[in-house]
């Protein structure tokens, strides 16, 4: 029942000749839209560029937590945004 809207005459005629030019240009994409056309998503090929997962060098707690408003048992402390404090 959700998908049945009321439309007017006026629309109908409107909504037809909109509908007709989408299924226009779905048919162009289409006939250009061959087995041998790669697919493209962008224009340029990209390509991620990924360095290698080395681990460093890392900060102690005590330099993670020097410049903290707030810590307390190592963490950093924040207000609670939920209501309680858990």
């Amino acid at each position: 029942m959700l998908a049945r809207i009321q439309l007017s005459d006026d629309e109908v005629t409107q909504l037809t000749g909109q509908l007709d030019a989408i299924v226009d240009n779905i048919a162009k994409v289409s006939e250009v839209a061959t087995p041998d056309v790669v697919a493209t998503s962008h224009p340029i090929a990209m390509s991620n560029v990924f360095r290698p997962d080395e681990v460093g060098e890392t900060l102690t707690l005590e330099q993670t937590l020097k410049n903290a408003p707030d810590a307390a048992d190592g963490r950093f402390r924040v207000t609670a945004i939920l209501g309680e404090e858990q």
